[in-house]
């Protein structure tokens, strides 16, 4: 896939936040999060003036992992995430091809 790694936090409970690497213009930037327990978390990266929540779960872990292929994407940043103390996260940070777009069908 040819993905790197920028940064990358272990397990953790409560609010943190994440320093990563600027990377190559034109690879895109992927944050992979993961949180187990009962709650949910928001989570920032600010460089690309994007959040999402990731509903957590007792059982197996919650996991998403998003892809940004913007302008400021090679930038280096900050991922911060909000979460309650009953729950514990990860997320690594890295670069890669961005994904391509599949063309819509016709038929």
């Amino acid at each position: 896939m040819g993905e790197t790694l920028a940064g990358q936090r272990a397990a953790t409970r409560g609010n943190a936040s994440l320093e990563y690497s600027g990377g190559a213009e034109g690879k895109a930037l992927i944050v992979a999060v993961s949180c187990k327990g009962d709650g949910s978390i928001t989570v920032r990266v600010p460089v690309v003036k994007m959040s999402f929540p990731l509903q957590c779960s007792v059982g197996e872990p919650a996991v998403t992992y998003n892809q940004f292929a913007l302008s400021a994407a090679d930038k280096p940043g900050t991922v911060s995430v909000t979460a309650p103390p009953t729950v514990t996260w990860a997320v690594t940070v890295g670069r890669g091809d961005p994904a391509s777009e599949d063309a819509p069908s016709t038929g």
